[in-house]
């Protein structure tokens, strides 16, 4: 009989495959992992376009993501990646600014131009500021509303945080804030301009190298099956109707998808309780192609009241459209509770929807110049990051013999990416080593 220990992940984005790699290393480990999409790669997942593949929602690397630019050096896929120019505006008052430097912001005409000076001034401070811990308490809304002003809140800062949060926009914390403003201000290259990262042939790269070193470690991938329930008393897990043991497990699933797979009793409440207190927007992203070219912008934050989207992005601003047969390549996103109207639309309803809106930006727009439509939807695409957020972020360690939890949930303050999934993934990795050595 075989005594190597038996690893079970659930889930295979970027943690899951990264905890998997590092296990799988060990020869006296026996690791499964499973995913309930038909895919692997998480959030990044790719789907075919134009003869390549492209992620279901926009992805790319700043300088700063040193977890995953280490797995890529690893993995040898340097020579594919691409650093590129990063340009960005944002819509307002019927109008696309630019918004890359000191001088757009100075030209920002929307906002006061005392608001124009703070707002320079408070994003140089950010930038620079290493100790997040004095901001956990207080909301992104109400410390950047003294920072910035009035002005600059109305004009910039409140749309964005409420298509980013919906309706817990001014309940974020200010930590949260600060570590996206951070990450964002030291991605920018020595010449002083922001570089993205980005792969010849998309994320899906990434994810078909780390499948393949673990499935040729002997890692048993399944796809399409789904986690039913974790038994109590014992280190097993009930999958597709079947009783799979285990000695240990990694769930890398949303902190609520944990909760609802808990055994029904009552030692497990108070944990199902915090695990629940973690609350979820889900994102929508249509994706097209067109022959037409909109806007000069890689990335354009829609700051308007009446926006039904956050953000229009070229991709192919960014990546050349040689990549896609000539095709210009575009996003379209936003965040929305998974119960909210938009979100439970049809999927030629909701474009329907952007299409309409999509002249107040781009006048030239002619929706029966679209060629390839798809539209992506994601139930748990982001978690609530509140002013008593440190209070709700579970352990790694679970109250169930031998699962252990990794996510975005557990990150604080930074927000989700393929970096910190990686960097979860390791850490996850190597705390299950210390368990076995013990």
């Amino acid at each position: 009989m075989s005594s190597r220990k038996k690893i079970l992940i659930v889930g295979g984005g970027f943690t899951g495959l990264t905890a998997a790699l590092r296990l799988s290393a060990d020869k006296n480990l026996a690791v499964m992992l499973v995913e309930s999409s038909a895919q692997l790669g998480g959030l990044a997942a790719g789907f075919p376009l134009a003869g390549t593949s492209l992620e279901k929602t926009y992805h790319h690397l700043f300088l700063t993501d040193t977890a995953i630019l280490d797995l890529v050096k690893e993995l040898r896929l340097e020579d594919k990646l691409m650093w590129c120019d990063s340009s960005v505006g944002i819509f307002h008052a019927g109008k696309v600014y630019p918004f890359k430097t000191a001088l757009d912001l100075l030209k920002f005409t929307p906002c006061s131009f005392l608001g124009r000076l703070r707002t320079g001034f408070t994003a140089l401070l950010l930038k620079h500021r290493k100790n997040w811990r004095g901001f956990v308490r207080v909301t992104a809304h109400d410390w950047m509303t003294r920072a910035c002003g009035s002005s600059a809140m109305a004009s910039i800062w409140t749309p964005l945080l409420k298509g980013k949060f919906d309706r817990h926009f001014d309940k974020v914390s200010m930590a949260w804030f600060w570590a996206r403003i951070h990450a964002r201000a030291n991605s920018r290259s020595k010449g002083g301009g922001e570089k993205l990262g980005y792969f010849r042939g998309g994320f899906n790269l990434v994810t078909k190298a780390l499948e393949n070193k673990i499935r040729a470690r002997g890692v048993n991938i399944q796809t399409s099956v789904m986690v039913e329930n974790f038994l109590a008393d014992e280190r097993s897990a009930i999958i597709n109707g079947e009783k799979v043991a285990f000695d240990f497990c990694i769930f890398t699933g949303s902190s609520y998808a944990l909760a609802k797979l808990l055994p029904n009793q009552e030692k497990f409440s108070n944990y199902a309780t915090q695990l629940r207190s973690i609350e979820y927007l889900g994102a929508m992203c249509l994706v097209f192609t067109s022959d037409q070219s909109l806007g000069d912008y890689y990335w354009v934050n829609v700051s308007a009241s009446d926006t039904p989207f956050l953000v229009f992005i070229r991709h192919t601003k960014l990546v050349d459209k040689d990549f896609y047969g000539g095709k210009n390549v575009y996003y379209i996103g936003t965040y929305l509770a998974p119960d909210e109207k938009l979100f439970n639309l049809t999927d030629d309803a909701l474009g329907n929807i952007w299409f309409d809106y999509l002249p107040k930006i781009f006048p030239q727009f002619d929706a029966s110049k679209v060629e390839d439509k798809f539209i992506f939807r994601f139930r748990a695409a982001q978690h609530i990051v509140d002013t008593d957020y440190e209070r709700k972020i579970p352990a790694y360690e679970t109250p169930l013999p031998g699962v252990f939890l990794a996510n975005f949930s557990q990150i604080f303050p930074e927000d989700r990416g393929t970096n910190f999934a990686v960097r979860e993934g390791e850490k996850i990795a190597a705390l299950i080593r210390s368990r076995l050595t013990a």
